[in-house]
Formats: C-alpha cells, structure tokens, sequence
C-alpha cells in the first residue's frame, strides 16, 4: 500500500495501545521512522463550533457599538461636578414619615397639578399636564379654559404639549385676573370665571431676541410687575431629561411689564432656573437652580440689588418650586432625591463630569425610561431667608406622594404639586 506521506511501508501494524490523548494513531513499520497520522475527534467538533459563535457574537456586538457610537447624540453636554457628596440625612434632614398625613383628591380627574394660587374667597387654581386650567371649591372641580387647543390627545402624551399648551406657574394679578406662564405658547392672563384668554407674550417673540424655550416659574410683585422664569431656551419641557443632563447655562429669570408690555432679562446663564418666591419686604428673592441642586439669592433692593449669590448648594435632591410660607419661611417642592448610595454615588454625581458618558446615555435610554429609574420618595424642605435648612418632612415610600413640585399653603392645608401624578395630595397639617 502507499502510505500518505508516500513513503513504502511494508507489514504495518496498528498497536492496541496507538491512540493518544490528542486522537493520534501511531503507525509502525519494520526499520522505518514512526509517523503520526492525525484524526479529528468527534468530542472536539462542538468547542470548535463554539469558538465560531463566540467570534461571532464578539463581531455583533462591536458592530453595534460601533454604530451607536456613530450615531449623533442629542445633546451636547457640559462637564459639572458637585462639590461635595450629598449631606447626611440627620438633623433638619433626619428621614420621618411628617409628608403622609395627608390625603389625596381628584384622583384620575387632575394629572400633573403642577403650581396653585388662591382668591380671597379660598379658590384655588392649578393648571395640569393637558393644557387645562382649573379652579377647586370646597374640593369641587370646575373646568376654565384650556392655554392649547383642545383635542382628544392631549394629556396622553408630551408629543401633544406643544399643540395643547401646558401651564406651569399661575398667580392672581391686582385686578383678579389669572396671570399663567404655558410653558409652550408664552405668558397668558385669563378670567377665572368666564374663561376668556388674552395672550400676554408669546413664546416666540421671547426676549432680546432669543424664543422662550420653557416657561416655568412665575411671581407678581406688589406693583404689578411679573416676573418669571425661562428655564432653557434650548429644550422644552417635554425634553426637560436632556435639560437636565446636558448641564447647560441657558435659562434666564425675567420681567414683564403689564402696562407698557416690555420684556426684560434680570439674569442670563443660568442652570435650569425654576420656581422662585420674593421676600415678605420684596429686597430679595429666592430662585432654584434644578438641573445642579442649587438655590440662589437675587438682590431686588438695596447696595446689593441686580446681583445674585449661592445660599443654598449640594443639596439633598433637585428644587423645583420655592413658595413663602406663611411663617416668613421658604418652602421647596423636591422633584428628585439625592441620597448618598451605599456603593456609588448618586447617578447624576457619578456621570456629571463627563459629557462622552451623558452623549452615549441618551443614544440607549429612551426618554419615558428615566421616570422609571427614579425613586418614589417625597421630600420637602423648610429654608430660612439666608437659605439654611430649618425643616423637612419625608414620605420614604411614596404613600401619599413623591417627586413634589409645589408646596402651597391655603389656611393649615398645604397644596403639593406635581408634574405628571395623576392626582392632588394636600398635606392636611405640618406637625
């Protein structure tokens, strides 16, 4: 026969003991070399197979990532880094369970009461998610006007925001009149009893020729002027997650004037500035900076009028509206807890630094997922006028609310706001 290295072999013979630990079989020939002839185990034929979908799912994977990498992002990031880990949760910060004595009205009639006024007769007034404004009597609802238009969509999603108008902050003016920053159309006033809406500004003829991109927060001073918040002139509220996560400086606090219709800019890069509340005497007001857990101080009067100073930092989560108790205290809606974590810091924290980690977040985490991640703990906070934190009431497990945006006192009852529950908690005493 011919051997398959084509050498003559005569009388070969195959050993009982020829198979190796590799499959080899050992031929032997008389006076002849030995020779290995190599055979493919059938054991070996499934790693090989492995190996295989192993590259090739190694090879998918980098194709994805690649491809993500490549898409743009939405967002163009700024690096911000907190000063300090989040404070312990001890003294006026100590965790009770002060916020859930309370109870819950208009549940699936109200989503999203986000601010609230009051009359003289105890009406109060509030605007929701769907673009409608109404007023409470005597916990009756009654429907006034809608900032929008009025379609079956609204308030099914924040795609129909702009279409529908979404009021977030509304104050009574001298004459009675209801006085709404929408945070799409622009600064409206409306009656309260016929419903009739007259456009104040608009939100695209803005200021200093730059569009209001989000009207949030809104005060009338004694003299009738109205001043009011443009939280980004980059992303509307629907859009508020990237608001936050970009860290840009691009909200400003302005004026109105009622009788002469000007529009003026009081403070410009600002990190999405939201609610604010003057002083009893009107020197100074206090305004929330959402987006870097922020509260800051601007001087109306005095030597220090026109400028600005941070009284309030490295907060315990995120400010939304600041009101004026009436204890001359500052009270603040938490829409965002930020608790030290056991392992990490909190999430924000640990990705502020670095815009490439925010771009490549929001290329994978569509928006409606945030609200998911976020803790259903409800906070609010007690300052005094230099900004210091005098109290806090906690609902640790969201029982009666959480993610406040307003704290409004009528009487004992206090009024708590939200952007999107489809409901109004009212906290029936502060004990």
């Amino acid at each position: 026969m011919v051997c398959p290295l084509h050498e003559p072999v005569s009388d070969v013979f195959i050993s009982d003991s020829s198979h190796t630990s590799r499959g080899e079989q050992r031929v032997f020939s008389r006076g002849v070399r030995e020779h290995k002839l190599n055979f493919i185990q059938l054991s070996e034929r499934p790693h090989d197979a492995s190996m295989l979908g192993t590259s090739s799912v190694k090879v998918l994977l980098l194709a994805v990532a690649v491809g993500v990498y490549l898409i743009p992002s939405p967002i163009d990031p700024e690096p911000y880094t907190f000063e300090d880990p989040p404070p312990a949760l001890d003294g006026p910060l100590a965790v009770n369970t002060r916020l859930q004595r309370g109870r819950r009205l208009f549940s699936g009639q109200l989503k999203g009461p986000e601010s609230f006024t009051a009359d003289q007769k105890g009406n109060i007034y509030t605007g929701t998610v769907d673009g409608k404004l109404w007023r409470i009597s005597n916990e009756s609802l009654t429907f006034i006007t809608q900032t929008g238009r009025n379609i079956p969509e609204c308030g099914t999603s924040t795609d129909y925001e702009p279409v529908c108008g979404r009021p977030h902050s509304l104050r009574l003016d001298r004459d009675g009149q209801l006085i709404v920053a929408d945070s799409y159309q622009g600064l409206f006033k409306v009656d309260p009893w016929t419903g009739e809406k007259t456009l104040l500004h608009s939100s695209t003829e803005g200021a200093d020729g730059i569009p209001f991109g989000f009207l949030n927060g809104l005060e009338i001073s004694k003299n009738g002027t109205v001043f009011f918040t443009d939280s980004s002139s980059k992303w509307g509220r629907r859009h508020v997650r990237y608001e936050v996560l970009e860290t840009n400086r691009l909200g400003r606090l302005l004026s109105y004037d009622p009788v002469t219709g000007r529009v003026r800019t009081l403070l410009d890069s600002l990190y999405m500035p939201n609610g604010f509340a003057f002083s009893p005497d009107e020197d100074f007001l206090l305004l929330a900076e959402t987006s870097i857990a922020h509260v800051i101080k601007f001087w109306l009067k005095g030597p220090k009028a026109g400028t600005k100073e941070v009284v309030l930092n490295n907060m315990i989560g995120y400010p939304d509206n600041i009101r004026l108790s009436d204890r001359g205290t500052f009270l603040v809606g938490i829409t965002t807890v930020r608790f030290r974590g056991r392992l990490f810091p909190p999430f924000l924290d640990l990705i502020g630094p670095y815009p490439a980690v925010k771009r490549f977040i929001v290329k994978l985490v569509p928006l409606g997922w945030y609200d998911v991640l976020l803790p259903k703990y409800g906070l609010i906070l007690e300052l005094g006028s230099d900004g210091e934190v005098i109290d806090s009431l906690h609902d640790p497990t969201g029982s009666l609310t959480w993610a406040v945006s307003d704290v409004f006192q009528q009487g004992t009852h206090y009024y708590l706001g939200n952007t999107d529950l489809p409901f109004l908690p009212v906290l029936e005493e502060w004990s």
